[in-house]
């Protein structure tokens, strides 16, 4: 699927502004100075995704907390933690040694509140910026591999397109950094790109 820079451009925009949202509320929660950003952002077709756009995160088991969303464009966001970067999350935000017996509900309760709050930093802003009002379903928290997650919701595989975005996270004072990556899958991906040419006027279209 080819989409031409200036989309690209503006939708890394939009999740960059996003996450620094999100960044904020992520310091209050945290008591220390978290920092987002995002290094890239592909788009691709559902039938497009291996391992050279999924990194080493393809076959592996991966904590993901999931929301639907429903509006002039519908689809699916995905926040997703590869293990280290969950198990330093969910050390940083806990402050505490977890009982064993207590670990799983802990981990899930954590990354739950992490990946809500990012989630919604993010959509909420597209929503904003765009104009659109955007309908949430509640969060849903799942382990799954990447494969798992672009099939759980598409059983008959029709082609979707997907928006990737790796997001890279610092929190200075504990010296601790780790990606996250941010999933899209937006079935009415034509009416993303016409809600974003409304807000301006790009050069040339996508293909």
């Amino acid at each position: 699927m080819n989409v031409t820079p200036y989309y690209v451009d503006a939708l890394k925009e939009l999740i960059n502004i996003g996450v620094g949202r999100a960044a904020g509320m992520l310091n209050q929660m945290l008591h220390s100075h978290i920092t987002l950003h995002v290094p890239f952002v592909k788009i691709i077709s559902s039938m497009e995704l291996n391992d050279e756009n999924l990194g080493n995160f393809g076959k592996q088991k991966l904590s993901m907390v999931r929301f639907m969303f429903k509006g002039p464009f519908s689809g699916s966001a995905s926040l997703v933690f590869p293990p280290d970067s969950a198990a330093k999350l969910v050390d940083v935000v806990t402050g505490e040694k977890i009982e064993l017996a207590d670990l799983d509900a802990v981990r899930t309760g954590t990354l739950t509140e992490v990946g809500n709050i990012v989630l919604n930093g993010v959509m909420g802003s597209i929503g904003n910026i765009l104009k659109q009002r955007l309908n949430y379903s509640l969060p849903i928290y799942m382990e799954n591999t990447m494969d798992g997650l672009l099939t759980s919701n598409n059983h008959d595989y029709s082609p979707i397109t997907i928006l990737l975005a790796q997001t890279h996270f610092t929190i200075e004072q504990l010296q601790i950094a780790g990606d996250i990556i941010l999933f899209f899958e937006v079935g009415s991906f034509d009416a993303l790109l016409d809600a974003i040419k409304t807000i301006s006027k790009p050069e040339g279209d996508y293909e």
